[in-house]
């Protein structure tokens, strides 16, 4: 016999969903926005940032008459942890 899937048994405890609030609480808060929209720029896109350290995403930036102080892109989380596998065989 097939019973139906009830999602009021398969609730979340209370504890685990503290735990995943908080987990994405604090990813949030070292997540890098911009200072006009507060938008979260996306892995590629090229960030600028002012004289005071602000960082603008494209959008805002085009809409500001003062140039940037500097760009860089945006890296994901990954960056700096990956490696490059290379042949060192003689040819």
């Amino acid at each position: 016999m097939v019973q139906d899937w009830d999602p009021d048994e398969h609730v979340a405890p209370e504890l685990q969903v503290a735990l995943m609030r908080r987990a994405v609480d604090r990813r949030d808060a070292i997540r890098e926005r911009c200072g006009a929209c507060q938008r979260t720029p996306l892995v590629g896109e090229r960030v600028y940032f002012d004289h005071a350290g602000a960082v603008f995403c494209e959008l805002c930036r085009a809409l500001d008459p003062d140039p940037a102080l500097g760009s860089r892109i945006v890296h994901g989380p990954e960056f700096g942890h990956t490696m490059r596998l290379t042949d060192h065989r003689a040819a």
